[in-house]
This record gives structure tokens, sequence and C-alpha cells, in this order.
């Protein structure tokens, strides 16, 4: 028996272990719910529709974004039928990926294991990231591929980061957003090994070329030009703007941290593609914070901040200048800072609970904490298919 114990306790102190319980929870919730709906639901009705033709041979007609996640819904298809497990089976896995890279750049960034896990805990059970890993769209792979580029550029491994930019590229365009995040970093903390990172980052478009004829050659199954395919990727992108696109949850950058809306994915049950509103209402506080432990040169502090002016601010003169149509879930990339700023905050109220030994201050801390997490995981549930609390009119 004393044994067992001794194995136990070491099991729970090992590193991953909470980790590794919240990415199965996470997988479990997923699972249960992934034959619910049958139909393909929001976009994911455009991405099943084209995995077809790619099935059945007759090429894409999504020509606005790139190969690479197109052919991962149509794999998932491939493998396991035409039917909601083969078209949720990636995005799942992606996102449950994503979960563990996050939690790895956070011990990167010399972050302890519990601002590690607070920080990771709030991403995984944020209702957008868990919504967007649940059906199939394109998002969780061009997330989760930027995810494994910032934890590659971490351990200094510059040419994988530059590969995984380049996939994340391979799935949506918008992944270029992270780029910028890297290099900046790279010009202001490190600046180690500049013929390695130049060489790196420099060879991510030659490979962006080679992969978009190989993966367009799987797809129409003859070789296509992949110049003029990039080059159409770019005009049609640009043609997606204000003046051209009705959409009713199209939306300016601004007004994705100013209006709280309820997209929804379907009805019944209903899958609602929103950020969690726990997480919405500090996104600016959180920025802010952010900024200060930059200015106070915390690694966290410096990357999270990075990554947040890549991924979202960059959006603020880009959408200006181009009237591209955006919406809520544009977002998605940049929820990850967002998390990192808050698992930091969380566990810096609680250092004041454990230090104090009295005080009004001591218990403030301790139930601001506990209120967050409460009202965080309640939204959670609240919007999640898991449960059927928001009903919305069937469409006529």
């Amino acid at each position: 028996m004393e044994i067992v114990k001794r194995k136990l306790y070491r099991l729970v102190k090992w590193e991953y272990f909470w980790l590794c319980l919240l990415v199965l929870v996470t997988l479990a919730l997923h699972f249960a719910i992934i034959n619910n709906p049958t139909e393909p639901a929001f976009d994911e009705t455009h991405y099943v529709k084209d995995a077809r033709l790619i099935l059945s041979g007759q090429g894409s007609e999504r020509m606005e974004h790139p190969p690479l996640g197109k052919l991962l819904v149509a794999f998932g298809m491939y493998l396991f039928g035409d039917k909601p497990l083969g078209w949720r089976i990636f995005p799942i896995l992606f996102g449950t990926a994503g979960i563990i890279f996050f939690y790895l750049i956070c011990r990167r960034l010399a972050l302890s294991r519990r601002v590690s896990f607070l920080a990771t805990f709030i991403l995984a059970t944020e209702n957008q990231s868990f919504i967007q890993a649940s059906i199939g769209m394109l998002d969780v792979f061009c997330v989760t591929f930027m995810l494994a580029a910032f934890w590659c550029y971490l351990r200094k491994d510059y040419a994988f980061s530059g590969v995984a930019i380049c996939l994340a590229a391979l799935t949506k365009l918008t992944a270029v957003l992270a780029f910028p995040a890297i290099l900046l970093h790279w010009l202001l903390v490190r600046r180690d090994r500049p013929a390695h990172f130049t060489a790196s980052m420099v060879l991510v478009p030659l490979l962006f070329v080679m992969l978009t004829l190989l993966f367009n050659s799987v797809i129409f199954r003859r070789l296509v030009d992949p110049f003029s395919e990039i080059v159409g990727l770019f005009t049609l992108s640009e043609s997606l703007t204000f003046a051209t696109v009705t959409h009713p949850f199209a939306l300016r950058p601004w007004d994705w941290l100013l209006i709280p809306l309820l997209v929804p994915y379907w009805y019944i049950p209903h899958y609602i593609g929103s950020i969690s509103f726990s997480l919405w209402a500090l996104i600016i506080p959180t920025a802010i914070y952010l900024g200060f432990r930059a200015w106070q040169r915390k690694p966290d502090g410096i990357f999270a901040s990075l990554w947040f002016a890549s991924t979202y601010l960059l959006w603020l003169p880009l959408d200006i200048i181009t009237d591209r149509v955006t919406y809520p879930y544009y977002f998605y990339p940049s929820v990850g800072a967002i998390a990192l700023g808050l698992g930091v905050a969380l566990s810096r109220l609680l250092d004041v609970w454990q230090t104090r030994k009295s005080g009004k201050l001591r218990w403030v801390a301790i139930i601001s904490v506990a209120l967050f997490l409460l009202i965080h995981i309640g939204i959670f549930v609240t919007l999640s298919p898991l449960t059927s609390y928001w009903k919305y009119p069937l469409p006529q």
C-alpha cells in the first residue's frame, strides 16, 4: 500500500500530471459532442463540401484559402468517412495539441508551473478556443501551427519555427501575422545566430511555394502553377471587403473588443462562436498589464505583448487600409496572449494571499481569483454545446 501511495504521490507531483488531466478532460468533452450536430455547422459547411470535391477528384472551390487546412479536413473524411467524426477529428486533435504547445510556451517564458497551468486552464476553458476546435474549420490548424512556431522559436529552433509558420500560412493566410511577433522579439531581445535566424525566416516563402505546389497537386491530381495560385490567393483575399461582402457578423477589428456579440454556429445544440465574456471583459486591462510587464523587462510580458500586437493590433491599420472584412473569430489567434496575461495576474493575487498573514487585501486577492475562475467556468459551460441553456430560434 505504501508503494502505491508513493507512486501516486510522484505521479501527482510530475510536472505534466495536471496538464495531461486537462488534455484528457478536454478530449472527452470534444468527443462527447462530436456527433452532434450531424450536419455541418457554420462555415464547416464550406470546408466539408470542399473536402468532398477533393476526395472525388474534382479539385477545390475554396480558392481564397491555401490548401493544407482543406487537405486535413479531407484526410479526416478519408480515414473516418463523410460523417461528423471524419469532419471534426483533426480539428479536435489540433486543438488539443494547441493546449500542450501553449503550456510549453509558458514554461519557456520562465513562468512557474502554477502560472503556466492557470494560463493553460483559462485557454482550454475559453469558449471560442473550444468551439473552433470542435468543428471542421481552418482556424484551429492555423493557430496550432502558430503556437508550434512560437514554441520552436523560444527553444531557439529557428528552422523548425520557420517551417511551422509556413504550415500555419498554408492553412490560412492570416497566419503571417504571427511572423512580426517572432521577428520583433528576436530584434529586441535576442539577436543571436543572425545568419541561422535570417536563413530560417527567408526560406519560409520558398518553402511556402514548394508546398503549395505539392498540396495543390494532391488536391487537383495534376501539377498546378504555384505562383498563379498564390497570386490568386491574395487577389481573392483582397476582394473580400466590407464593400463587397454582406454578412450579419462582419465586424471591424476594434469592434471585436467593444461588442460582446453572440455568434451562433449552430442552434440545437447551441454552438456559440464567441469569446468567453470573462476573458473578453479583461482584454484591454490584460493587454495594459502585459505592456507594464514588458516595460519591467519580464520575458512573458515582452513576448505576450508582441504576440498580442502582432495578431490583433496590426489588424487595426490593415483593416483601415484594405477595408478587409473580418469576423469575431479572427481574434482567436490572440486569445493565448490574453490567457497568458490573466494566468500571471491570477498567480500574483495568489501570492498576495499566501504571503500576507492577515488583512483585507489577503481575502480580496483569494476571493478575486475564485470569483474569476467560477465565472469563467460558468460562462464556458453556458456557452458551450455541453448545455442547452441558450435557446436560439431555428432559422426559417
